[in-house]
């Protein structure tokens, strides 16, 4: 186990719970906890807004804003929970690389249930209209990546004792 401290990324399509499971983590954690839609440019937020799926290029300030906090974290050796949708592998090998402390938490749920999700859901700028595009970005992680996957069907304390209990045991 490396010496840095440990960042867990909640991960997943939009409307998985990434907000709910990441909250949850770090309030039994005791650990900070951030929205990482929170650090989107406003652009980002008004092209999803209209409907229109944010492209690879649009993704990289955003994901070097997380990336930030993550270092922000680390240099103050003060574990942290952040969220980041972190859908291909290029994006959580930016957010990895030269962190050993970042491990991601893939919240693993079916497209109709996220869907049902989404259209229950108020007030948030991303609508139910582009988790398509969410799903044809996503690149499940890989064994050889530092992940934690849950079943997003199960309950929140079920996931939450699935992170905590392997939080320590991924690297």
């Amino acid at each position: 186990m490396s010496d840095a401290a440990t960042v867990l990324v909640v991960m997943g399509v939009s409307g998985v719970g990434k907000t709910t499971l990441a909250k949850a983590i770090a309030e039994r954690l005791g650990w900070p906890f951030q929205e990482g839609d929170d650090l989107h440019p406003a652009a980002n937020i008004a092209k999803m807004t209209a409907g229109q799926p944010l492209t690879d290029a649009d993704r990289l300030p955003w994901l070097d804003a997380i990336g930030a906090w993550i270092d922000g974290q680390q240099r103050r050796n003060q574990s942290g929970v952040i969220t980041c949708s972190a859908l291909k592998r290029a994006y959580r090998d930016r957010l990895a690389n030269g962190r050993p402390g970042v491990t991601f938490v893939f919240i693993r749920l079916d497209r109709a249930a996220i869907a049902a999700r989404m259209a229950a859901r108020k007030g948030h700028f991303m609508p139910p209209s582009l988790l398509a595009s969410q799903f044809a970005d996503l690149e499940p992680p890989g064994p050889d990546e530092p992940v934690i996957i849950v079943d997003g069907a199960g309950s929140i304390a079920a996931q939450v004792e699935a992170v905590v209990s392997r939080a320590t045991s991924v690297r």
